[in-house]
């Protein structure tokens, strides 16, 4: 049924002609009732066989109206049209989700733990930007990557939910996982190059300045989302961190023209997820064009088969082509 929804034809002006088709069916029995025909059988006319054949002969009729208007329909070029849309992202964003893995993130002032907060959020957002490359940086002490940029949601959601508190040494190295995360996206030419970076501690471990990594950032055109997780209290849970460092996660942000966000809880985080979503949106360009699948030859063929079955009964059973 849904295919008869899409159909339509190229020359719809050629059904006018159905309307000969009352005609033909008044002038066809007409006919037939003044016996004005001369019919031969071609067998005798001594058996029951007889009048059943007789009974029959509005089959010829029937045929030959089926024959006229097959034809017509199929000089209508009847047709089922589908339609294509297709989505290009011809201008898309580049993306690294850098997010610190230290034992403080397993602190539980946000619902269920800080990083599992983290995983929902990160995951509906990836979810969200089908159209763009993401790339995930996890840090600690150090900095690993877990997926560079891909468009393959399948990995990237996989290794959100895999991040892991114990996976890294100890300790916030802020400068380190923004460093990580520049190095993938420097050399990209997408249209807009970002870096969520998000941490709930310090700059207390590695050997890359922060400030200086913002700076790489900006002078290749990469821009740095900072998202400051958790209260400004030490976490009570681990004994870890010192607090927020607030004033460098701004700076960091204000370096590279990007905004720096609070997240105090699970609603908060996503909300600044969301806020990112709608600051930073792929160019899309929506293609739409039909495709046409052809009934033409379909009851051309039709016609012909009913007027082959007409003149093969006429040739064998009847003796008459009128």
């Amino acid at each position: 049924m849904k295919l008869l929804e899409n159909i339509e034809f190229e020359s719809p002006w050629m059904l006018l002609l159905l309307g000969i088709l009352p005609l033909l069916i008044f002038w066809f029995f007409f006919n037939r009732k003044e016996g004005a025909i001369l019919r031969m059988p071609s067998i005798e006319p001594v058996s029951n066989s007889f009048n059943l054949i007789e009974k029959l002969r509005p089959l010829l009729y029937i045929l030959r109206l089926l024959a006229i208007t097959s034809l017509i329909i199929a000089l209508a070029r009847p047709r089922a049209v589908n339609e294509v849309r297709k989505v290009n992202s011809n201008k898309g964003v580049d993306i690294i989700m850098a997010v610190d893995v230290s034992g403080s993130m397993e602190d539980t002032d946000l619902s269920p733990s800080r990083i599992g907060a983290l995983k929902k959020v990160a995951t509906k957002f990836a979810n969200e930007r089908k159209l763009d490359r993401i790339g995930l940086v996890a840090y600690a002490g150090e900095a690993f990557t877990k997926v560079p940029l891909t468009t393959d949601r399948t990995i990237l959601i996989q290794a959100i939910k895999e991040l892991d508190t114990r996976e890294l040494s100890g300790g916030t190295a802020i400068g380190n996982g923004l460093g990580t995360a520049v190095n993938h996206l420097k050399d990209s030419k997408a249209k807009s190059k970002i870096i969520i970076l998000l941490t709930d501690g310090v700059n207390n471990d590695g050997f890359v300045d922060p400030i200086i990594a913002s700076e790489i950032a900006a002078d290749n055109n990469i821009k740095v989302y900072t998202i400051g997780i958790g209260s400004n209290q030490r976490s009570t849970l681990f004994g870890l961190g010192g607090g927020l460092d607030e004033k460098l996660l701004k700076q960091i942000a204000k370096n590279t023209g990007g905004f720096y966000f609070r997240a105090t809880s699970s609603t908060s985080l996503s909300t600044i997820y969301d806020e990112i979503n709608q600051l930073e949106k792929s160019e899309i360009k929506d293609i739409k064009y039909y495709t046409y699948q052809e009934f033409f030859k379909t009851f051309l063929l039709y016609s012909f088969i009913f007027i082959v079955i007409e003149i093969i009964l006429r040739l064998t059973f009847y003796r008459s082509f009128i």
